[in-house]
């Protein structure tokens, strides 16, 4: 799926202080891994290696950064090729035009590699298959279904409609032609969302060739002649050290987090956090853990087709779990918010690609987790509620205590380590000394006390 988002407008308890500061600290990690970094310096052997990355993900942001990255640093060390092994359902059409822009301006010839088996390039995936100097398969792959649509998975209907259409046809022609591919086939897996398997594909000319694995396809470059600008430029790759950039760990995570499954499963989790630390006020870990799941949570949901419905349901479904801490309502609006939550997972990430929705399995896990924990946590409120007091005057109501000193019917009383005026209630045998009573009545801090005796036998 290729969607379109518009870019976002430019004495405190410990609790709270603690989220600001994770908050802030994640807020430093993500604006960090958005700057741009500087190329990297020629390394040793560079222009006598290729170099290749995996990209096996939804394409956005930190995918972009990642391939924009590689391409920079491939021609900073003037490599002889840069591989992009490719397996991706779509993503963003802004990182997508990142991604190709920033190919057509390498140096280095860039090969894009749709493997391994079982591997796709769908959707945002095939224009950068088109847009590729050398573009190839793994056997069992497919590529195409590259219809554009909206920011929630819709399609984007009337003047609009067409004018994205349009634009989306125009580029995939403009792609195919700079790099000599059937045009015609390319533009009708954006109109009439065709898709192709690895040998059609390269019968239709879609591709350059088909190779099983990554050796084989350097094999197969080696000697092709492509066309970077009016210059043609002979490949040499057979038999040349193939060396593996890997992401950064903090790219790595944003990349991980950016997925519907993640970002739903943090989304949940930080709304239960925050839930218990409502319900037991002062247990600090769940709050901080929770706003740290839900600053994750907001990134990701930044760079994903959101709909704004099903975000609503869940923050309605937060609202009745914690309306039942202060609501008797026998249970009614527990399950009133774990049906938003259901009805909210299902609708928060509306596309037509599997891929760009949160699995049934996951809305049924978390939503039977969330059930446990609301329940477990409301049935220990109620209890609470429940229980007899133990503090205060009334507190004291039914305790034991010892005679301090006669009881006739006043006297004193030691009980909770303190020592305390008393009369017998009802008045009656004097209680001598030492005598065991039973506190029945507090009355402007005097006790009313009664003997605790064995009964007598007749």
């Amino acid at each position: 799926m290729i969607s379109r988002l518009l870019p976002s407008p430019p004495r405190p308890s410990l609790p709270a202080a603690l989220t600001s500061i994770a908050g802030l600290l994640l807020a430093g990690l993500l604006l960090a891994a958005a700057a741009p970094r500087p190329a990297a310096a020629p390394g040793p052997g560079g222009a006598n290696e290729v170099l290749t990355i995996r990209v096996h993900s939804i394409i956005q942001p930190a995918a972009a950064e990642f391939i924009t990255g590689a391409i920079a640093r491939a021609d900073g060390e003037g490599a002889r090729a840069l591989v992009i092994e490719l397996d991706t359902p779509g993503g963003l059409m802004t990182s997508m035009r990142d991604i190709f822009t920033a190919m057509l301006a390498a140096r280095t010839p860039v090969v894009v590699y749709v493997a391994p088996s079982g591997a796709e390039a769908a959707s945002a995936g095939f224009f950068l298959l088109m847009a590729a100097d050398v573009a190839a398969m793994a056997p069992g792959t497919n590529a195409g279904a590259a219809h554009p649509v909206g920011g929630q998975g819709e399609t984007i209907e009337g003047t609009m409609g067409k004018k994205v259409e349009e634009d989306a046809a125009a580029t995939i022609r403009s792609l195919a032609r700079r790099n000599g591919r059937n045009e015609p086939l390319a533009e009708a897996a954006v109109l009439q969302s065709r898709s192709f398997t690895a040998d059609e594909a390269l019968k239709a000319k879609l591709i350059d060739l088909v190779a099983p694995s990554l050796p084989k396809l350097l094999a197969a470059l080696d000697g092709r002649t492509i066309q970077r600008g009016e210059a043609p430029v002979v490949l040499h790759t057979a038999g040349v050290p193939v060396r593996e950039l890997e992401m950064s760990p903090l790219g790595k995570l944003l990349s991980t987090i950016a997925h519907p499954n993640i970002a739903y499963i943090l989304l949940t989790l930080g709304g239960l956090g925050l839930f218990f630390e409502l319900s037991h006020p002062g247990a600090v870990l769940p709050g901080v853990v929770g706003a740290v799941c839900l600053i994750l949570a907001f990134y990701a949901l930044s760079v994903l087709p959101v709909d704004y419905a099903g975000m609503a349901l869940l923050l309605l479904a937060l609202i009745f779990f914690v309306a039942e801490l202060k609501v008797a309502s026998h249970g009614m609006l527990t399950l009133a918010g774990i049906l938003s939550l259901i009805l909210g997972s299902v609708m928060l990430f509306k596309s037509p690609e599997p891929a760009l929705r949160v699995s049934t399995s996951v809305i049924a896990s978390l939503a039977a987790f969330a059930g446990l924990v609301v329940g477990f946590l409301t049935w220990r409120v109620v209890k609470a509620r429940r229980a007899p007091v133990r503090t205060g005057l009334e507190g004291m109501l039914h305790e034991h205590g010892r005679a301090q000193t006669p009881l006739a019917p006043r006297g004193k009383v030691f009980v909770h380590g303190e020592i305390w005026d008393a009369v017998l209630d009802p008045p009656g045998e004097p209680v001598a000394g030492g005598e065991t009573v039973e506190i029945v009545a507090v009355e402007d801090f005097t006790l009313r006390v009664r003997p605790l005796r064995p009964a007598r036998s007749a």
